[in-house]
């Protein structure tokens, strides 16, 4: 029964959590920006104030333009551009993740963003990987347990799909657990890199593409009918396929077909704010799927641009849409359920760090 209490904003920072769409580029510590600009010499950052960084950041993707939300990347890869840079920012970024108390991540890059200044695309990878593997045994150390995964984005703007996915075959006994798609959508339909998801799915490799974020049903139809994805990258538009003249809500044929078959929505609400997709928490649509019993996924998308975190978008949906400790676990649940590793090793997590935990949490007074 305690599970349907409304939790408080101090409970919300103990429960355990669960992130699937978390950019590595788009998480970076300010102060952490302006050290590694100094190293490398990079002087076009628009301050070197790490307060002042940060409400740049916030205030140049409050535009609602993707377009212009994307230009904001090019300081952090500017500083992403070595080994021992990005190793530090992939540590850094899980351990920021377990002091929220997210106990499982998968953190998405685009390698091919790293290699301006002569690292290769397995460089890249190993060392974001070595980070990562960094920042779990730091974390560990503060008795915090995380685990987190690697996934490798390509670019459909350009034409690397092949070859990132080719990396996530050979890494996928090295913790990179799967492949995604980002990037502006429109003019850019998954379907140009077609031959790359059949070369995925030929593979038995894990699969997930941006879609239905900056353009509406038909990308989200193509990356599930034509590409086959096994999760979509925000999909918040999937909401316009559903008639709400009518009570109760009717669904459409693709909408309908998302949500018998489970499949999984990485929704980012603060983000998707920030790009127009809703103009106010309570008017974004993941608390309309949340009931209608999508399998909704709450993630942070990038946390540096966007000033969020994963208890700050608890936080948002328990005062927008009255969620409870059920809720919360809920969206915890079907990230885990959504992850790119082996079912036993989801259901492991689910059942040791995360059910007991907030039985745990909303019995304490």
């Amino acid at each position: 029964m305690s599970l349907n209490k409304v939790p408080t904003a101090e409970q919300i920072k103990l429960v355990p959590k669960a992130v699937l769409h978390d950019h590595l580029d788009g998480g970076l510590r300010p102060a952490t920006i302006i050290e590694l600009a100094n190293e490398v010499g990079y002087d076009k950052l628009p301050t070197n104030d790490p307060t002042k960084l940060a409400d740049w950041f916030e205030e140049s993707c409050n535009s609602g333009s993707l377009v212009r939300y994307l230009e904001t990347f090019s300081h952090t890869i500017a500083v992403m551009q070595t080994k021992s840079a990005i190793a530090r920012v992939a540590r850094e970024a899980v351990i920021d993740l377990a002091n929220e108390n997210v106990v499982y991540a998968e953190i998405r890059g685009a390698p091919e963003l790293f290699t301006e200044k002569g690292l290769s695309i397995d460089q890249v990878i190993e060392a974001t990987n070595e980070g990562y593997r960094q920042g779990e045994a730091e974390a560990k150390k503060l008795g915090k347990i995380i685990r987190v995964e690697s996934l490798l984005c390509a670019l459909r703007q350009n034409q690397n799909a092949q070859l990132v996915a080719e990396k996530v075959v050979k890494y996928r006994d090295q913790r990179v657990v799967g492949f995604d798609i980002a990037g502006p959508e429109d003019g850019f339909p998954p379907t140009n890199q077609l031959e790359t998801f059949e070369y995925l799915r030929k593979e038995n490799a894990h699969f997930t593409i941006h879609a239905g974020e900056a353009y509406g049903l038909p990308s989200i139809w193509e990356a599930i009918q034509r590409c086959g994805t096994e999760r979509i990258g925000h999909g918040v538009r999937i909401i316009d396929d559903i008639d709400f003249k009518v009570n109760p809500p009717k669904l459409g044929r693709l909408s309908s077909y998302v949500r018998d078959r489970r499949i999984p929505l990485e929704l980012c609400p603060t983000s998707n704010l920030q790009t127009g997709a809703a103009k106010t928490y309570k008017e974004h649509p993941i608390g309309t799927l949340a009931k209608l019993r999508f399998r909704v996924t709450l993630n942070t998308d990038n946390r540096l641009m966007s000033r969020t975190s994963m208890t700050h978008e608890m936080n948002q949906c328990v005062k927008s849409f009255g969620w409870t400790f059920l809720d919360l676990q809920r969206v915890t649940v079907n990230a885990l359920k959504s992850a790119f590793i082996p079912f036993e090793e989801r259901l492991a997590i689910i059942e040791t760090q995360v059910k007991p935990e907030y039985l745990k949490i909303s019995s304490a007074n």
